[in-house]
């Protein structure tokens, strides 16, 4: 598709003033000369007015909606044959100290526009029509070759203008599997307080691009190191140095980026940086809750406490309330399939099933990533593969004979209200509850609406003779 609206464009503008004077940059010209998988939008830069050619492009029909445009940055935004486009007039900018927005604009040469962007390896032109790579500052093939993160000029110029630059930085490290060129690796531990003008969004939209990676660990190694972590992730820092019982060998930081790296091993089946985020956090409670007594240190209740400070941290990071919910409610049960035991009865199968949900899968892998981090030092000390192997088979075995779909009360709330001339409130919710328990517990079948009744009316006639 994006070859498609290359050429497309290419094409409109063969004849035209345009011609030979738009050239393609950044990430698609990047990863072409890398041999990456190419990225699914373009950035184009252009000697001339970048907000003509945008209404250019829609006045002949090769744009698909009007453009979308920033007089301000000489910006403008299109989408051909389905790829979303930014152009761009070539530019020189100028920043105040508190603030990432250029209080001023104006055209420049190719070579200045390369100078403004964030890391040489991002300076790469392409000439549209003729094919020509250009490198106008002449560092960004040797930074390929030598596989480099280095920013186009003196580092705290580069995230003087954005601050986000720096995390961008460890993404790109990461991503591409580069290191990050010294002098510039420097600037971002000196200068990591400036990320504090960045907006919360912009935060995580890159942090999340960092847990993207494979390689996700290795970035989160990156943004403690440098200071950076500090900067939106106070929550995470009691973790470091958190020593564990005698049976781990790291602090819960270094335990936790362990479990991150394991779960490459497995197929994801969540969104991959999602799960990539619970794992991070599935342990973020320890600190808070770490208690020594003979001598033996415990953490009890840090999976409760630990979802509390994940949904705090997420909600200030403005995180939607769904992946809140769901990276939440993986810290929450993370303990529980590890507590399996051959013992178990159907009915705790159930309801561990019930509880999880649709994250069942991801929880299962969560705790399996859990115990390959862990690197015990007594034998026997953790839940062993083979217990939860025997657990996933047992689940396939409940989930093979039954339906799940009916593990739930065969009354509703507002049968349960007409029977027993109940009003809405926590009482009926209780007596679904209890009715749905019986199900799972083998005590009631999911459609004997008779039976159901029985038990309701026998808990609210316990109720009644328990208040006198």
């Amino acid at each position: 598709m994006i070859e498609q609206a290359i050429e497309r464009l290419r094409e409109a503008l063969r004849g035209t003033p345009y011609e030979g004077k738009v050239y393609l940059v950044g990430g698609y010209v990047r990863d072409k000369q890398l041999g990456r998988p190419l990225p699914a939008d373009l950035d184009l830069v252009l000697e001339g007015d970048a907000l003509e050619l945008a209404h250019w492009l829609y006045e002949h029909g090769i744009a698909e909606h009007a453009p979308v445009t920033y007089p301000r940055f000489g910006t403008a935004r299109v989408t051909i044959a389905g790829v979303p486009i930014e152009l761009v007039t070539a530019r020189a900018e100028s920043y105040r100290t508190e603030s990432r927005k250029p209080i001023q604009v104006h055209p420049a040469t190719l070579q200045q526009d390369a100078l403004r962007r964030d890391f040489t390896i991002n300076t790469l032109l392409e000439n549209l029509h003729t094919g020509e790579l250009i490198d106008p500052l002449g560092t960004a093939l040797a930074d390929l070759q030598t596989r480099l993160i280095r920013t186009p000029r003196e580092p705290k110029a580069t995230f003087y203008e954005d601050p986000l630059r720096m995390l961008r930085a460890v993404r790109f490290a990461v991503q591409l599997n580069f290191d990050i060129e010294q002098e510039t690796y420097q600037a971002i531990c000196e200068d990591a307080y400036r990320l504090a003008i960045v907006s919360k969004e912009r935060i995580r939209d890159e942090f999340t691009k960092i847990l993207e990676q494979s390689d996700a660990a290795r970035g989160l190694q990156m943004l403690l190191d440098t200071g950076l972590l500090k900067e939106f992730a106070q929550p995470l820092l009691p973790m470091v140095g958190c020593t564990q019982n005698r049976y781990h060998q790291y602090d819960v930081w270094t335990h936790s980026l362990k479990a991150v790296e394991a779960l490459t091993a497995f197929p994801p089946p969540l969104a991959p940086w999602e799960l990539r985020l619970a794992m991070l956090l599935h342990d973020v409670g320890k600190p808070a809750t770490r208690t020594v007594i003979e001598g033996e240190v415990h953490f009890y209740g840090h999976a409760r406490v630990g979802a509390q400070i994940a949904r705090q941290w997420l909600r200030e990071l403005k995180y939607p309330n769904t992946t809140i919910e769901r990276v939440g409610k993986l810290i929450e049960m993370h303990m529980r399939p590890g507590e399996y035991t051959p013992q178990w009865s159907d009915a705790a199968i159930r309801r561990l099933m019930r509880d999880a949900g649709e994250l069942l899968e991801p929880l299962l892998v969560m705790v399996e990533a859990d115990i390959k981090a862990q690197r015990v030092r007594v034998r026997h000390a953790v839940p062993q593969q083979a217990d939860l192997n025997a657990l996933r088979e047992r689940i396939a075995q409940i989930r093979a004979r039954e339906d799940t779909r009916r593990w739930q009360s065969p009354l509703s709330g507002e049968e349960l209200m007409h029977h027993f001339g109940l009003k809405p409130g926590p009482l009926v919710g209780k007596l679904k509850e209890a009715l749905t328990n019986a199900v799972l517990e083998g005590r009631l079948a999911p459609n004997d609406k008779a039976h159901a009744l029985q038990i309701a009316r026998q808990i609210l006639e316990s109720l009644t003779a328990s208040d006198d």
